[in-house]
């Protein structure tokens, strides 16, 4: 009998991974970054807490796999992002986890070279340096946070974080989410449960202590102020979309009976599209209508897109991969997805447009009152 017996009994090996530091060192951010991620957070908050009367839109693949593609696609998001700015706040989704319901690729972070080497550290260098290009031209990102560790390597590349379906009754989460520094979004259970995530806002909004690591990797015991940015995000569960008006005044009353912030986000995808990718638009449009009647408490939408449309299985051959296809769910192609973010831009304007008439602003110039009463 030793002390072997009881410890790592089930560890089959273990590598040394450079701390947060020394990847920092290894590829710091610029100017330009930190202003992209300062200012997409900063813009998030306001749209949060009504300041800033825009809905942001958190567009892109399921999951990252190809740093390639993944930043061609934000070269094409981009100037689309600056064409309706005065209308939605575009952030583009980079996940880097995929949370798994048994098994399978767990996402560039923990497999990047998608063939079972599990080269965690390439993974960490590869997300960070895809994640500094896409802030270099100007647009921020989301991101679902999953690893506790990840945070000290990553996030303050991030303007946005979810917490998912699978891990939003988890105490680790919930208390992690308390100490990041953006807004964070909690998604309703799989089942489609909305109560776990009211729950996990509300305990993400007080302070907490757990066990972490710091920027030289030691371990360290951390006390977090709470996060007042967390906010519900209805993702369909259980065979059953949740994104009707019903369920949003349901939640709204809800939110308004915690004492919490009647801020709502809509997944257009998951179970609100029954795992049919090309249902996202019409629940995007659904919830776009919903906004132009008046809803006050939808801030923002989620859509799975790619520059190609569907999905694929990894092959063996890597080399047999299609270029721009998810690898994990179904995703709508970019030339869809510039259209449904273009036609709710023309919509939103409109629809600004309309509430400027009825409020008596002006008609090429001359307030609505003197029209209504000039003669002739």
């Amino acid at each position: 009998m030793n002390l072997n017996q009881l410890l790592d009994t089930n560890i089959e090996s273990s590598r040394v991974l450079m701390n947060p530091t020394q990847m920092k060192e290894q590829l710091p951010l610029t100017q330009v970054v930190i202003e992209t991620v300062l200012r997409g957070r900063e813009a998030i908050q306001n749209i949060l807490t009504g300041k800033d009367s825009r809905q942001f839109i958190i567009v892109g693949p399921c999951s990252i796999h190809d740093p390639k593609a993944a930043l061609e696609y934000a070269e094409k998001l981009n100037p689309l992002a600056n064409k309706v700015a005065d209308k939605l706040l575009i952030v583009m989704r980079v996940y880097f986890e995929k949370p798994r319901t048994t098994v399978g690729w767990k996402g560039l972070i923990n497999d990047p070279d998608i063939n079972g080497s599990f080269d965690v550290q390439k993974g960490l260098l590869t997300a960070r340096q895809l994640l500094i290009k896409i802030a270099e031209l100007g647009l921020p990102t989301a991101t679902e946070s999953l690893d506790p560790v990840t945070p000290q390597y990553l996030s303050e590349l991030i303007s946005w974080t979810a917490i998912g379906a699978r891990t939003i009754e988890s105490q680790t989460h919930r208390e992690m989410a308390s100490g990041l520094s953006m807004p964070v979004g909690f998604k309703n259970s799989t089942d489609g449960n909305i109560q776990v995530a009211l729950d996990a806002i509300q305990a993400a909004r007080t302070s907490h202590r757990f066990l972490g690591i710091d920027q030289i990797g030691q371990i360290r015991i951390f006390q977090t102020k709470g996060n007042v940015d967390g906010h519900l995000i209805l993702r369909g569960g259980g065979g059953h979309p949740n994104f009707d008006a019903a369920t949003v005044a349901w939640v709204e009353k809800k939110l308004e009976e915690l004492q919490l912030p009647k801020r709502i986000v809509i997944d257009c995808s998951h179970g609100n599209s029954y795992k049919q990718h090309n249902l996202q638009v019409a629940a995007f449009n659904d919830v776009l209508q919903q906004i132009l009647d008046g809803n006050q408490s939808i801030v923002g939408m989620m859509i799975e897109s790619n520059l190609r449309e569907g999905n694929q299985k990894i092959p063996n051959d890597l080399s047999q991969l299609k270029y721009g296809v998810s690898v994990t769910d179904k995703c709508i192609n970019w030339q869809e997805t510039e259209e449904i973010i273009l036609s709710a831009y023309e919509r939103l304007r409109a629809d600004r447009k309309v509430k400027l008439l009825t409020c008596g602003m002006v008609v090429s110039g001359t307030p609505v009152r003197n029209l209504m009463t000039s003669k002739g």
